[in-house]
């Protein structure tokens, strides 16, 4: 409607053959599908769904919107299918599921479903710990590209039921089997767990989905006092949030050209992820159980004199910036010096996973909200995806799928608005 609010049904045709008229069924073959659905009944797509046994070899079938289906199953057989997904680990993961697994691991708001507590198990140990949010912070703050000890997502029989509010009391079937199959038609559902997601915010269908959008209510500022420096000096950069928090996450990028990162020295190190400093880019991520006013410094040398407004700056190009206020409300992440804002800048991220197989990840910085226009094409020039849009201020972002593009190889990508162009290359691997 024009308040932007939707929502959909699902409805089935049944087809009978009263007369005959098709001939007898063939009581020697059976179909067994089913539908992975998530808390929120939304389909998981990309999910590979093998079924073996009976001594029959039955091709990988790919979920879609439709879930799956197995056809020509022959009859009395034993059947075994499994469910398996394990891409875009990060997909739904943010600080805010550590300020909810904090809350629970306390007993201050224990997670409310048997799902939530088996997503918040991101190392496998049948339980939720302070090791779970170790692990989830190292992925938030991209010092690790997946969880160690699991896949991205876990799947579970939808008609099983727990026994208790704790799943890990009982070994509950990730896998759905059938003995002596007798009947032409069976169903196989399972719900389907984002691991490290505990508020449901992953995108279940990701291959469908072209764009991302946040809806932010406000700003968390960082305030930085700003200064000359002269090349040589080392210098403690203090950044004091403006208001009180549960958590932020955040990337910080420095001009490497202009200043050495040296060490953190207010605040907690593990809340920093320092794997690309090479690249100029410092993660972020911190949460508590009461709302706080955060604030910590970092201490650089210059390499050339600089002024530290031209050399900081904070987006979402590799851990998104957002945190969220006392509320639970989502906000935006803002540096500002000598309390004044600094302008948005038109930037084009690179690629993330790149070299990629399946899918990645294109995002972009835009000064002001606008028309843009997104180009993929190859080293001969020729077009292979065009998406174009109207996309929000500040940071926006693109999944790109192999499914979208043809051949592989390297790619070139190029981002066009009214009054800037960028490009950057990309490597996919076939």
């Amino acid at each position: 409607d024009e308040a932007g609010n939707a929502d959909h049904c699902r409805t089935y045709v049944v087809i009978q053959d009263p007369n005959g008229s098709c001939g007898d069924p063939d009581p020697t073959g059976a179909m067994i599908m089913g539908r992975l659905q998530d808390e929120m009944d939304m389909d998981v797509t990309d999910v590979s769904i093998t079924m073996a046994g009976a001594g029959v070899t039955f091709p990988t079938v790919i979920t879609d919107l439709d879930g799956f289906t197995f056809e020509n199953v022959p009859m009395h057989g034993n059947y075994t299918v499994t469910p398996e997904k394990d891409i875009n680990h990060s997909n739904g993961v943010s600080t805010y599921d550590l300020v909810l697994i904090q809350k629970h691991i306390l007993g201050v708001a224990p997670l409310d479903s048997p799902y939530k507590i088996i997503a918040a198990d991101v190392n496998r140990s049948n339980t939720v710990s302070t090791f779970d949010i170790v692990q989830i912070r190292r992925l938030i703050l991209h010092i690790d590209t997946e969880f160690e000890n699991n896949t991205s997502w876990r799947f579970v029989d939808k008609d099983f039921v727990f026994p208790s509010s704790n799943p890990f009391e009982t070994t509950f079937p990730e896998v759905i089997s059938f003995n002596d199959l007798d009947d032409n038609e069976m169903a196989t559902d399972f719900v389907s767990i984002k691991v490290g997601d505990v508020n449901n915010s992953a995108i279940a269908n990701e291959g469908l989905v072209g764009t991302q959008n946040r809806n932010k209510v406000g700003s968390l500022a960082f305030n930085v006092e700003n200064q000359l420096v002269k090349a040589g000096e080392t210098v403690t950069v203090d950044f004091a949030a403006d208001q009180a928090a549960l958590g932020y996450q955040f990337t910080l990028n420095f001009d490497q050209n202009a200043l050495e990162f040296v060490d953190v020295v207010n605040g907690n190190a593990d809340n920093f992820g320092l794997a690309m400093l090479d690249e100029g880019v410092i993660t972020t991520s911190w949460n508590t159980t009461t709302v706080e006013k955060a604030a910590f410094s970092l201490t650089f040398t210059a390499k050339s004199d600089v002024e530290l407004s031209k050399a900081l700056t904070i987006n979402s190009r590799y851990t998104t910036a957002e945190a969220y206020n006392a509320n639970a409300d989502l906000l935006d992440v803002a540096l500002t010096f000598n309390g004044q804002a600094t302008a948005s800048t038109f930037e084009l991220f690179q690629n993330r996973p790149n070299p990629f197989t399946q899918s990645t990840a294109i995002s972009f910085n835009l000064a002001e909200a606008g028309n843009a226009t997104l180009t993929v094409y190859d080293v001969s020039g020729k077009v292979l995806m065009v998406n174009k849009g109207a996309f929000a201020k500040g940071y926006n972002e693109v999944q790109v799928n192999k499914a979208d593009l043809s051949g592989a190889g390297v790619l070139y990508y190029k981002l066009e608005t009214a009054n800037n162009t960028a490009v950057k290359k990309m490597l996919l691997v076939d």
